[in-house]
């Protein structure tokens, strides 16, 4: 790996251009979100408009006239690529490309501070930039130790995060026309080593049981708007095992929202949602529950009734000084607040300091709640969550009986 640092004298110091030689034909026109050879790769990790580099012909195009057969085809191509980028957009959620575009910015940075070049993708300059980012060297931006300071404050990433900026750059590079191999020895072995090193096991959130789940409901206003909001976000994403973008992406009928990632159809004896996930949909089944006050379908019908939503998004912000829906869907993120603010205010976990106490609840705490608390049989349980293997729903009991299979006694000792 040490040939990189001759390698890179000879490269250009620009980390916005591509591989030398490479050129951009005047007649192609880029895959929508994706780099073109030659297109320049943004520190930012903003990809660029899909139309760019559409070479609408030689000569001024005034000249001709307006049912010039010309104009018509440029619409049409201009119109394809439009819901094309559209497509791309679709194909993965605002969270990971907002994390994609982040990880190659912070790369980006590091190369630029270390004399490397970002670009073509070279697995000797990767190796080190993951063994930088293991050993607390990848610190860029404000963050960034000052000169002549080792840095030894500032946390490495753990092995999650590197595997995650691993993966970013590989998609990234794919984006702009490079293939990363990630099976190169400079990438494979230092990756090896550092799981072998610095791997620990999985930090989980902490399960809300069903006790906890009606003292949180009791620190909620049930006379505002927002309070019965709040009541039925919380019992629908526990009851059901919903993930929070899987609750903020309802909507209240089928196919009334791009950005919708399903919707629910409510009968006599529960709830059925419907949800589009990665492996295509699945349908989650939300019975009554045993009183109106912690039932989750009485609190959705009762949100939709007072917020008069009749269409588009099941939940949305809270307007008008309390008093109406807006239009907008909520974030993901009101989900992990409400969690941690209602965790907060209902004193589970007394034991626990403030601060430790909001790292330990999350949204995901619905979902896990649900999991260790559901005395059913656990491949109902697995349904529920929509996992693929029963390994999985057991990482999700957190108060499941390890040792009700005893081997050591069936073994006769």
């Amino acid at each position: 790996m040490a040939k990189i640092i001759d390698q890179n004298r000879n490269i250009h110091p620009d980390q916005n251009s591509a591989p030398q030689g490479s050129s951009v034909s005047s007649v192609t026109v880029p895959a929508p979100g994706v780099f073109a050879p030659g297109a320049p790769a943004d520190q930012d990790g903003t990809l660029p408009s899909p139309v760019e580099g559409l070479d609408t012909g030689s000569g001024s195009n005034s000249d001709l006239p307006a049912h010039h057969p010309h104009h018509a085809h440029l619409a049409h191509i201009v119109c394809l690529t439009e819901r094309a980028r559209g497509y791309v957009e679709a194909a993965s959620s605002a969270n990971t490309r907002k994390a994609y575009a982040s990880d190659w910015k912070h790369f980006s940075a590091w190369c630029r501070r270390s004399g490397l070049a970002a670009l073509p993708a070279n697995p000797q300059t990767v190796g080190l930039y993951i063994t930088a980012c293991a050993t607390n060297g990848a610190i860029v931006g404000d963050n960034a130790p000052a000169s002549g300071s080792s840095g030894r404050d500032i946390k490495p990433n753990s092995v999650a995060t590197i595997e995650r900026r691993l993966s970013s750059l590989s998609w990234n590079f794919l984006q702009r026309g490079q293939t990363l191999d990630r099976k190169d020895r400079h990438i494979a072995t230092v990756m090896a080593g550092i799981r072998n090193t610095h791997a620990r096991p999985p930090v989980q959130k902490e399960a809300v049981m069903a006790e906890d789940i009606i003292a949180m409901l009791e620190t909620i206003d049930r006379s505002s708007l927002r309070g019965l909001r709040d009541r039925a976000m919380l019992l629908i994403g526990y009851a059901g095992g919903l993930r929070r973008s899987e609750i903020v992406g309802l909507d209240l009928k089928p196919e009334q929202t791009e950005d919708g990632r399903g919707w629910i159809e409510i009968f006599d004896k529960g709830m059925l949602v419907t949800l589009r996930g990665k492996t295509g949909w699945r349908e989650v089944e939300i019975g009554r529950g045993s009183s109106h006050a912690t039932c989750p379908v009485v609190a959705v019908q009762t949100w939709i009734r007072f917020a008069k939503i009749a269409h588009g998004p099941l939940f949305r912000r809270v307007t008008g000084r309390g008093k109406e829906a807006g239009a907008d869907r909520l974030n993901d993120k009101q989900i992990a607040r409400l969690v941690k603010r209602t965790v907060e205010a209902a004193g589970i976990r007394g034991d626990l300091g403030e601060v430790e106490r909001v790292l330990k609840f999350s949204g995901h705490s619905l979902r896990a709640g649900l999991a260790s608390s559901a005395e059913v049989d656990e491949r109902y349980v697995q349904k529920q969550l929509g996992h693929a293997s029963a390994e999985m729903t057991r990482r999700y009991q957190r108060r499941r009986d390890r040792f009700r299979v005893n081997l050591s006694k069936a073994a006769g000792l």
